[in-house]
């Protein structure tokens, strides 16, 4: 039922996001990709299909559409994070930059959030965590959503 979702453009191991973002573009959705800015906050642009991707800094895929702002994320509805691995807390294990923290900080419990992972990635363990981490609510593996808070 979300009207706006913001996701990513999975690049190396990350589980492929290709399909989902064509499926929801499809359905009306409105998706909002992230552009990393030079400090690593991210901005946003909509997505306009897989051929309007350009190559950005760190080897990502970005869109060329014009950026909306940093805060263009507190308008979606579902935000699909990105993670290496999530323990049960919700506090997940990015890139390192911050990045998706900054988002979620920003969207503050306003919208549901979700990190996408292979098997195996939903850690029993609690990961490290710093005071500007931000959990998310759920995660999506192949063998279905688990909600986590």
């Amino acid at each position: 039922m979300a009207t706006r979702i913001a996701a990513y453009v999975s690049v190396g191991r990350e589980p492929g996001t290709g399909q989902i973002l064509d499926a929801l573009a499809d359905r009306g959705v409105t998706v909002l990709l992230p552009v990393v800015l030079p400090d690593l906050d991210l901005d946003w642009a909509p997505y306009t299909g897989s051929k309007a991707l350009v190559t950005a800094t760190r080897g990502l895929l970005e869109p060329s559409a014009k950026p909306l702002g940093p805060d263009a994320v507190t308008t979606a509805d579902v935000i699909l994070v990105p993670a290496l691995a999530v323990d049960r807390s919700g506090y997940r294990l990015g890139q390192g930059g911050g990045c998706y923290d900054r988002a979620l900080a920003r969207v503050a419990g306003r919208a549901f959030t979700c990190a996408l992972l292979h098997e195996g990635e939903l850690l029993d363990l609690p990961l490290p965590r710093d005071l500007h981490d931000v959990p998310v609510h759920a995660v999506a593996t192949p063998s279905g959503v688990q909600r986590l808070r």
